[in-house]
Parts: structure tokens; sequence; C-alpha cells
């Protein structure tokens, strides 16, 4: 099964795809959408689209993890995080996939066990979860990639059935 995760965000969208099966979770690629503060936003969130919608296609995801908001002290930067998981849910959902979302500490908890634990620590784990030589960069990617790895362990038991046989 291939899991595409996205950790959104205006300036940097961070994506990660990788295939499982049963328990062995291989990388794929990974990498990130930037976008300039420069741009209008809507023009910001347009090539967000585009970018996903190009990644979607290369790569043929068959389900979506993505990282939620989790809390907004800060509304301002909120509000432009929402904006690009709302370009998400829609590219998607316009594709036929399957999105779930998953609070930091729920994906934490998926790759590390602990809900708390560091982005060094995850980026360990994940180096050695996925088989890559050095860990994940840059962070979003990173990021990405724990919520592919969270997505593919919250299946549902009919997606078990499918596709997390060994």
């Amino acid at each position: 099964m291939r899991v595409l995760g996205i950790d959104p965000g205006l300036a940097n969208t961070g994506w990660g795809i990788i295939d499982a099966r049963g328990s062995r979770l291989r990388h794929v690629s990974h990498g990130s959408i930037t976008t300039s503060a420069r741009e209008l936003n809507g023009r910001r969130l347009l090539t967000i689209r585009r970018e996903l919608i190009d990644i979607i296609r290369k790569y043929k995801p068959e389900i979506v993890g993505i990282e939620s908001i989790y809390f907004a002290k800060n509304q301002t930067s909120a509000i432009p995080v929402a904006q690009a998981m709302g370009v998400v849910l829609v590219t998607c959902e316009e594709l036929d996939l399957r999105v779930e979302a998953f609070s930091p500490p729920m994906i934490k908890q998926a790759v590390a066990g602990v809900g708390r634990a560091d982005k060094e620590q995850m980026q360990e784990l994940l180096r050695l979860i996925l088989g890559l030589k050095d860990p994940p960069r840059p962070d979003h990617a990173a990021d990405a990639l724990a919520a592919a790895v969270c997505r593919y362990n919250y299946l549902s038991p009919e997606q078990t059935a499918e596709g997390k046989e060994d």
C-alpha cells in the first residue's frame, strides 16, 4: 500500500511517500513544496495545489495522512496553515483520496511510542523505520513521512484486510 503524508504550511508544505506491506515500511520519496512570502496568499495556495497534484499523479498513493493543527497560540500563523490544510484536503478529495488528520502527539505516538518525542528523536526513528542512510530532511518533509507512518498504523479494519497483510 502506498501512503502519502503531508505536513501543511503556507511557506513549506512537507510531503512524504512510503510503501507499506505488513510490518515492512519502505521510503519512496519526500520533499517540500515551498512558496514565496512575496507572492499573494492565493497564488501560494495555488502553487501548493498544483505541486500536490503532480506528486499524487507521479506516486499514486492510495491513502493520505495529514498533520492537523494542534494548538494555535498565534492565530496569525494558524490561519495560513489552516488555509494550506484546506487546499490539501480539497485536492485529495477531488482526486478520490481518503485523508485522515492526526494531531502531532498522535503522530509521535505512532512513530516513537510516546507523544512527546523531539524532532531529532523522530527523525532518527524514521531513519531506522524506513531504512534511510540519513535522517530525513527538511523538517517539514520528515514530519510528513511521520504522518504517512501514522496513517498506515491507524488503518481501518476494512483497509487492514486489503493492504496490511504480510
